[in-house]
């Protein structure tokens, strides 16, 4: 599997899972273009890795939460690159934006979370595709359990517009396909160096004693590079049968019955005690 000779866009690439993405796509001979919003130094980290692994690119900077930016970057990704063969769409808001309970949300969170998913997305794939020849590769990075589950009360906006990026993803894959092009997405499990970084102590510890325990199968969190891994196979040539899919990329955590408890599902794993 080569991306040699292949320009490729990760929105939300200068670290974490775009990182990891932007990384594998490069790894492969991809040139990428490192889109950041406001961390230019780690955007710069990452186009150096990128060069260092033979390939290269450029940054742009944008708020993808603004239509009229995320058409800049296709503007500079024209400039650069002339065409584009692989677009990611990964950037999310920054959860202190959008997170609260359903009964609290205000409509500016709401719309914070919805702009920088469904509607960025929405905008960003009918700037993507005339640049695009055909056979190229559209992957949209989601987190299907907050579309499909009510319980993370707070997370309820961005759960509702990562569901209708993936209902996006089913029309544009329809849209697209006599030209075959494919879209997909790709739900990651929860991953090192991400979201989870970003959200209370005892919510990361307690997520990997979670882990841990078994509620995901091979028992750790994933790594960028995973994620990774998963989008450098749907956007290779032989994957050009496979669009309009959902694909969990989480460990086999969606695979675990969340009505049973471990212990009757046969695959805990005794919990700690304290100071051990």
């Amino acid at each position: 599997m080569s991306f040699q000779g292949k320009n490729a866009l990760v929105t939300g690439s200068s670290r974490g899972i775009g990182r990891g993405i932007a990384l594998k796509l490069a790894e492969k001979g991809a040139r990428v273009a490192v889109h950041y919003y406001r961390n230019r130094d780690a955007a710069e980290a990452t186009l150096a890795k990128i060069r260092q692994l033979g390939s290269s690119g450029f940054l742009v900077q944008a708020d993808v939460c603004r239509p009229d930016e995320v058409r800049r970057i296709f503007e500079q990704v024209r400039a650069e690159f002339g065409s584009l063969d692989i677009f990611v769409s990964n950037a999310r808001t920054e959860a202190p934006t959008f997170y609260q309970a359903p009964m609290d949300i205000t409509l500016s969170q709401w719309d914070t979370a919805v702009d920088s998913q469904a509607k960025a997305f929405l905008v960003a794939v009918r700037e993507a595709a005339p640049l695009m020849p055909n056979g190229g590769r559209i992957v949209a990075i989601t987190f299907a359990p907050g579309g499909r589950f009510g319980s993370w009360q707070p997370w309820v906006a961005m759960g509702a517009a990562k569901a209708a990026m993936e209902s996006l993803v089913r029309y544009f894959a329809v849209a697209l396909a006599e030209r075959d092009i494919t879209v997909n997405s790709i739900s990651p499990g929860w991953v090192e160096d991400s979201v989870l970084n970003s959200l209370p102590e005892v919510f990361q510890s307690g997520l990997r004693d979670w882990q841990e325990r078994g509620w995901t199968p091979m028992r750790r969190l994933g790594r960028p590079s995973d994620i990774g891994n998963a989008v450098a196979l749907i956007c290779s040539q032989e994957a050009g049968w496979i669009t309009g899919q959902l694909i969990e990329v989480d460990g086999g955590a969606s695979l675990v019955d969340a009505h049973l408890p471990l212990e009757f599902q046969g695959i805990a794993r005794q919990a700690k005690v304290q100071g051990t």
